[in-house]
């Protein structure tokens, strides 16, 4: 072989150098960097890489789950690829980011041993930023979500609440993501209700099924808990009318629902009817599942309706995270493991560790950045709909006194601009407010000096209500004069009363008094994933099998397209509830809700005949984590061999 031919190993060396794709090559179960190649350099300039460990050269994207797949493909071996997950990097120019179709594959030696980690991916940022592009020409999504939904999420739309309100002392988000196009509005459904005393209450429900039926249960179920909770009722009081409701309306039977009352001070009260209970998010990173209330599902439990509230704490800083099982119920993902993940996602959003999303307050990042991360991996076969609220700390009003001189105009606004974005105005709420006190201003200023009192100044004052609206008064000194009819001025006034929800004028002999309120809210985040959903995991197919007499042993996953057979099934071997029947659910994979609702069903008619529905479930296993959530009577059985 002629010496000064290149070896293969030099050739191969050569080639990964110019390739046009990312390649990482980690060494040791410390992932140390032990080649990027020049696209990789390009890609973070100026970063001093190989030597150092992944988590050390790649801290900027520590919780964005990457470093975690590394970790988790060097400790199994398992192969791990996505298409266009987003990451964000800190590069000497600020914040980029980008979208990578990626593998991550064990390196291994010649004898099999895992030496370490090889990751390889493309830049796909151009591609993802032309569909966005492409997308948001269709008018900014809104045409395009009439276009493709039909009546029944039109419904939905009008159902749901828009935004949420900015209050003082506390942040509040929310984020609203459908099954799929084929499933079309589901019933999950989320308010947030502004009292006159300042507490705040939070509600999150899930109505069993989806469609039409679903979409109008949920309506009618949202109306009735958000006028008891307006009205002062606590929220024992709000869900016994609920639960009075779903007695009278036969597909809101088993509806679940989590309300929480949040004071000014930080005290709590929630109640979890059957529904998984809220996440605390405490300020200094830690992440706890409060305790569930122990109450069932909508007209499921005793016609009394008991509905027992437990107690919890808000500090300053600390979040309060209420969601419904879509988010938890994702394919391959066992319910531990969800509600882990979900706990260490919302944690790492809220301390502003995962995606860099300029603008969002925590609460919006963590129901914004928790479906992304959470959904791209598994995809999602229910509605997901979170709702956080933040404790923080109350705005002080604004009180201006100015000359009454048109220069003062320009300082008033860059204040009230200021006030309103500290308040958590958006920028059309601030745009409206500004556009309206000012025209009130310009008049105040040339009115200030008709005045017998002689003063020439001008006063604004501004606070944010408990009820979320902004209250703000401007005060001069002069004396009214009506608008002339056939002026070129005098349209401030009509121009203010379009602008903003309601505008007051209060003439008098020391002044004239303006006094606007208008609501503030912010809009809810209704996310797509980043790329198209991986493969849901099959789901097993369900069997009904007899194992004696009166005992069934029921296998599978058990959806919403399989439950009304379980509870036909159930109901034909129990003779409608005449004959005591044992089920024993241990080999059940999945329960989604409209099963649980099968199962209360039968139950119900059981109790009727005056008979027992005896449910059984091995301890841990997702049947019985389930029936513990919504309170379903059972026993639980010894695990299963693993």
């Amino acid at each position: 072989m002629d010496e000064d031919q290149p070896t293969a190993a030099e050739l191969v060396a050569s080639a990964t150098e110019q390739v046009p794709f990312i390649v990482i090559l980690c060494e040791g179960p410390d992932l140390r960097l032990a080649y990027v190649n020049a696209a990789t350099r390009a890609m973070v300039p100026g970063r001093e890489t190989v030597g150092r460990t992944l988590a050390e050269a790649f801290a900027d994207v520590a919780g964005q789950q990457w470093i975690d797949m590394y970790s988790g493909v060097y400790r199994t071996g398992t192969p791990v690829t996505g298409a266009e997950w987003r990451a964000t990097l800190t590069v000497p120019g600020g914040i980029h980011e980008l979208y990578a179709n990626f593998s991550i594959t064990p390196w291994r030696d010649g004898d099999g041993t895992i030496r370490g980690v090889i990751g390889a991916g493309f830049d796909v940022t151009a591609i993802v930023q032309a569909r966005k592009a492409a997308e948001s020409q269709a008018d900014r999504m809104r045409e395009r979500y009439e276009q493709t939904r039909d009546v029944v999420v039109a419904l939905q739309r009008e159902l749901l609440p828009s935004g949420v309100p900015v209050l003082p002392g506390v942040q509040v988000a929310a984020s609203y993501l459908l099954a799929n196009s084929a499933q079309a509005a589901g019933g999950d459904w989320f308010d947030v209700v502004a009292r006159a005393d300042g507490t705040v209450a939070l509600v999150v429900g899930d109505v069993v099924g989806h469609g039409v039926t679903a979409a109008g249960v949920m309506g009618q179920l949202r109306a009735v808990l958000c006028d008891r909770l307006d009205s002062g009722a606590d929220p024992a009081e709000a869900l016994r009318a609920a639960d009075r409701l779903a007695r009278r309306i036969g597909p809101a039977h088993a509806a679940t629902v989590c309300v929480a009352v949040l004071e000014p001070g930080g005290d709590v009260r929630y109640c979890t009817a059957g529904h998984p209970p809220p996440l605390l998010l405490a300020a200094g990173g830690r992440a706890d599942y409060l305790e569930p209330t122990g109450a069932g599902p909508l007209g499921t439990g005793p016609a009394t309706g008991e509905f027992a509230l437990r107690p919890a704490r808000l500090e300053p800083g600390d979040m309060l995270l209420l969601y419904t099982d879509g988010i938890l119920e994702r394919p391959g993902v066992g319910l531990d493991d969800s509600r882990a993940e979900l706990a260490r996602v919302a944690a790492t959003a809220a301390a502003g560790k995962a995606l860099h999303t300029p603008g969002d307050t925590p609460a919006e990042r963590v129901c914004g950045q928790s479906v992304e991360l959470l959904v791209r991996a598994t995809g999602h076969r229910d509605d997901i709909t979170l709702l956080a609220a933040q404790r923080s700390e109350p705005i002080a009003d604004l009180a201006l006194t100015l000359p009454a001189e048109l220069t003062s105009l320009r300082a008033a606004r860059l204040a009230l601009a200021d006030w309103l974005a500290r308040a958590g105005a958006t920028d059309d709420d601030a745009f409206t407010l500004q556009h309206a006190l000012g025209e009130l201003l310009t008049n105040a200023v040339e009115h200030a000096f008709d005045g017998e009192l002689g003063r020439a100044d001008v006063h604004l004052r501004a606070r944010l209500t408990p009820a979320g609206e902004i209250d703000a008064e401007i005060t001069d000194h002069g004396t009214w004069r009506e608008p002339a009819r056939r002026s070129i001025r005098g349209r401030g006034l009509a121009l203010t009363s379009q602008l903003v929800d309601d505008l007051t004028m209060t003439p008098g002999p020391a002044g004239t008094v303006a006094t606007v309120r208008h609501a503030l809210c912010r809009p809810v985040h209704t996310p797509a994933t980043a790329a198209p959903a991986p493969p849901a995991v099959p789901a097993e197919s369900l069997t009904v099998t007899e194992t004696g007499p009166d005992s069934l042993a029921v296998a599978g996953a058990i959806d919403a397209a399989d439950a009304a057979h379980l509870r036909q099934e159930l109901l034909r071997r129990g003779r409608g509830g005449n004959l005591p029947l044992t089920v024993d659910l241990s080999a059940v994979t999945h329960l989604a809700s409209a099963g649980v609702s099968a199962l209360h069903h039968v139950a119900e008619q059981h109790r009727k005949q005056g008979t027992t529905l005896d449910l059984v479930a091995a301890d841990g296993s997702p049947a019985q984590q389930v029936l513990a959530l919504v309170a379903l009577p059972h026993r639980a059985a010894a695990p299963l061999p693993r």
